[in-house]
């Protein structure tokens, strides 16, 4: 199939759309709904699909009365009847991170084990809710999320760091929703899958230490403000009691692959998918890609 620029440009737009379509909420959220609750039904999430997850869910269960909130990225909000959707920074927090964190912890206070909380949890979720650990400000955790950025560390490395940080990620938000039902959506957007990964896990127990943490800062050069490495160098306090998860993955990576390359033969081109636990600076991937391919047609 011959290409010209514009063909080209449409072509890839093509398998754009197809990976984003195959894990589009409107599409795939309905299908992983928990039975419905006795009692309240409160939402909260975080991430850039959170609001789109929102809008799906109210469209689900139009005829149940739903409350609470959810944070997106900054333009990226869409319309909901009932469910409040607010708008913070990413890749870095901002005071509204830490605002809209405060907003969803209050919204799972005083329920009760007839209550339901669904969680929806996306990509960009762990910049979106931002409520520093107990002796950490706001901006020790900007100037850390900075660093993470800056070093070209793995997100599973940036977001183990994260957690320790954190008064709300690490299944740190779980724990504050007992003793209410607790069932959470989550769009995976990190290499295999893992739910403590995806935002931080702030649904997901976490097994991490603060020790483990300061090693990965340390083994990729990530400079952090002697605040923050005074806290990880501290004695850890109990963890809090955290239910057992009920963690629903509605779309993976490798489905989005696996519809792009279906588009893409459907039009003639072989498609090869090399998987979906790819990661690293872009123009390092790109670069690796490109020789991938220049050996592939020399070999053809």
């Amino acid at each position: 199939m011959e290409f010209d620029d514009q063909a080209a440009r449409d072509f890839l737009r093509g398998l754009f759309d197809a990976a984003v379509s195959a894990a589009d909420p409107a599409r795939v959220l309905a299908a992983h709904l928990p039975s419905r609750p006795k009692g309240r039904c409160i939402v909260i999430g975080a991430g850039k699909s959170a609001a789109a997850m929102a809008a799906a869910l109210e469209a689900a269960w139009p005829d149940l009365p739903l409350e609470g909130l959810v944070v997106t990225r900054y333009g990226q909000s869409v319309p909901t009847r009932h469910i409040r959707v607010l708008e913070a920074a990413h890749p870095v927090p901002d005071a509204a991170s830490e605002n809209a964190a405060r907003h969803i912890i209050a919204a799972v206070q005083g329920l009760t084990p007839d209550d339901l909380v669904l969680a929806l949890i996306s990509g960009g979720g762990s910049a979106l809710l931002a409520l520093p650990a107990p002796g950490l400000t706001l901006e020790d955790k900007r100037a850390v999320n900075r660093a993470l950025l800056d070093s070209g560390a793995p997100i599973g490395v940036m977001n183990t760091v994260r957690k320790q940080l954190s008064a709300i990620k690490g299944g740190r938000l779980a724990a504050a929703c007992a003793p209410a039902q607790l069932v959470t959506l989550a769009i995976s957007d990190v290499p295999g899958d893992d739910p403590t990964i995806i935002a931080s896990g702030p649904t997901v127990p976490d097994t991490g230490t603060r020790a483990e943490a300061l090693a990965l800062i340390v083994r990729h050069g990530v400079a952090i403000p002697d605040s923050v490495r005074t806290f990880l160098e501290s004695p850890e306090p109990a963890r809090p009691r955290q239910p057992a998860a009920d963690y629903r993955i509605i779309a993976r990576p490798i489905t989005s692959l696996r519809a792009a390359a279906a588009w893409s033969e459907s039009r003639g081109v072989p498609a090869l998918i090399l998987g979906d636990a790819l990661e690293g600076e872009a123009r390092d991937v790109a670069q690796s890609l490109a020789a991938m391919a220049l050996s592939c047609r020399a070999h053809s």
